[in-house]
């Protein structure tokens, strides 16, 4: 029997890897253009805006970045005052972050832009494909977790 040849047009991590960057790519030059963030950035204020400040590790989780990422866009964001540190009272070698006025103000002003984004994309599914998409997406990401365990 013939070894199966890979095709990288069907290559399903491949094809979501190209969705990703297209999707990313252009929300970023919005993002870069209109509120100096670069999509690390964006990301670490959307997950503290939605709630309670955290740790680094727990925007690590959130995030699925890696450590320096999230490291070097918690820095930029606390060097432009959008982001504070907290000591943690359990673990003094760990800092909570969240908003700072500055940054909830910044964060309010990028949701609906976010928000726009989002609806352009989705102009192009209907309301069963998108609700399938969701699914799909979430079965994926547990499989991804899965694997190999």
């Amino acid at each position: 029997m013939a070894a199966k040849t890979l095709n990288l047009g069907e290559f399903l991590p491949y094809r979501l890897s190209i969705a990703s960057n297209a999707v990313s790519s252009r929300i970023a030059a919005e993002y870069q253009s209109r509120f100096g963030l670069k999509i690390p950035e964006w990301r670490l204020m959307a997950v503290l805006g939605e709630g309670r400040p955290l740790t680094q590790r727990e925007l690590v989780a959130a995030t699925r970045m890696d450590k320096v990422t999230v490291n070097r866009a918690a820095k930029a964001l606390a060097d432009r005052q959008l982001i504070a540190r907290q000591a943690h009272e359990a673990d003094g070698r760990s800092h909570h972050l969240e908003l700072t006025a500055a940054g909830r103000s910044l964060y309010d002003a990028i949701v609906p832009a976010a928000l726009a984004s989002e609806a352009k994309l989705e102009a192009a599914l209907d309301a069963g494909e998108r609700a399938a998409l969701m699914a799909i997406l979430a079965k994926l990401t547990s499989a991804a977790e899965d694997y190999g365990g």
